[in-house]
């Protein structure tokens, strides 16, 4: 599509979106002057409409049953979680014994990497991404410190000198390196500050190859790429509930263990009783039997509130399909990639902007992070005056996140058009 920057040809791409009117389904931030720009769903995605309904119905359920509500409720809460499996599975590419909702990002990456990441002899070594995100970053350290292993043990593959992104063959060459020494690839799916996608089918294999486990924080990923995660036998994964996926402010995680693993009792695990065999949780006697899948890891009983905040947002998610979400978010980004070059080509002498995430539409999913060259902070500054709430990273990347179901071609418009004022 031979694209054009004017507010025109914007219309017209929203007049023909599929997906236009989800963009009603949401609540936008009302603290601006100015009505806002949102290209931060990749930090924290905006409200569903009908979150508020969800909560309030288990706030009234709470009043009126008490402790019953476990039994009474619309929804009872002793199996709230299932209401999500379905549009979970189909949401990551799983089949549903895979797929759970419970606790919240980085503790369900520590639980599933209590079981496995078992260093044994020589293989002890964990590979993942330079510049992975700091959470995940701490939970992988701590995890080799917890084995009484070396730092050396945690194995860190970063871009080329001179490149910002990381080469996909320099992943798969690291791995074949490792060979026999690596237990564990951990890998963000999608890299949190360049926003690029990585070939998970790739690595899964190559990883396997050699005889490791492999999985992934999938929290800029869920919600964002098409996944197929069942199909390419990955071991395990996490993403979070409050990025991509509009589920609240440190909302529950989701939780994915390939159903190669699922009668696995011998997989050694931090148990709760939650993951305790159903038929007989209650009988309340010692001896755990894990719940055959993901729901085998769960810890407590499920945290309704939240969880009526995320089934809000599973719903639109169901009702527009990934497939659509994923056409739309391909042009969406490509057109406001196209705005941003355009405003660099025509400003070089204030300032040029170089962006960072792939080209490749394989490659990315709803992200552009452009590295500002000759202005710094007060550009990004000048951005929020205007009512765009986008996100700074240092030392000079402004990150925004085009989300398929609220943004609109407008939004990208107007976007570079205030990143043109900015620069005057």
């Amino acid at each position: 599509m031979i694209f054009e920057n004017s507010i025109e040809f914007a219309k017209q791409l929203d007049a023909k979106d599929p997906l236009a009117a989800f963009r009603t389904r949401f609540h936008f931030p009302t603290f601006h002057s100015k009505a806002p720009i949102y290209f931060t769903g990749n930090s924290l995605g905006l409200q569903p409409k009908t979150a508020a309904t969800y909560i309030q119905e288990e706030l009234e359920a709470w009043a009126k049953f008490g402790v019953e509500g476990h039994f009474l409720a619309k929804r009872p809460w002793y199996a709230y979680h299932e209401n999500l499996t379905s549009m979970v599975a189909k949401l990551v590419g799983a089949q549903p014994i895979e797929v759970v909702v419970t606790h919240s990002l980085t503790t369900n990456l520590h639980l599933l990497m209590a079981s496995f990441y078992r260093p044994q002899g020589k293989r002890v070594k964990i590979l993942c991404e330079e510049k992975a995100f700091p959470s995940d970053q701490y939970a992988l350290a701590s995890q080799v410190n917890f084995h009484g292993l070396p730092t050396s043990a945690l194995v860190e593959i970063g871009p080329r000198n001179g490149e910002h992104l990381i080469r996909e063959e320099d992943v798969l060459s690291k791995i074949q390196e490792l060979g026999d020494e690596l237990a564990l690839v951990m890998i963000g799916g999608v890299n949190y500050y360049t926003g690029q996608y990585f070939d998970l089918k790739k690595i899964t294999s190559a990883g396997h190859n050699v005889g490791a486990i492999v999985g992934f924080d999938l929290a800029h990923a869920a919600g964002n790429v098409n996944l197929s995660l069942h199909e390419w036998e990955v071991d395990f994964a996490a993403w979070c509930g409050y990025k991509y996926l509009n589920s609240s402010p440190g909302g529950v995680s989701g939780m994915f263990v390939h159903q190669k693993h699922a009668y696995r009792k011998d997989l050694k695990r931090f148990a709760g009783w939650w993951g305790h065999n159903k038929e007989t949780r209650f009988e309340m006697e010692p001896g755990f039997d894990p719940i055959p899948g993901a729901e085998g890891w769960q810890l407590s009983n499920a945290p309704v509130l939240g969880m009526a905040a995320h089934l809000a947002a599973l719903e639109i998610f169901e009702e527009a399909g990934m497939d659509r979400i994923g056409q739309k978010r391909d042009l969406l980004t490509a057109y406001l990639a196209f705005l941003i070059n355009d405003v660099s080509e025509r400003n070089q002498e204030k300032c040029t902007f170089e962006i960072i995430t792939p080209n490749e539409p394989s490659k990315r999913g709803a992200q552009l992070s452009i590295l500002a060259k000759g202005q710094g902070k007060q550009l990004f500054d000048k951005l929020t005056a205007f009512g765009v709430i986008a996100d700074w990273r240092q030392p000079n990347v402004i990150r925004i996140a085009p989300a398929p179901l609220y943004n609109s071609f407008e939004d990208c418009y107007l976007f570079a058009q205030y990143l043109e004022r900015a620069l005057q």
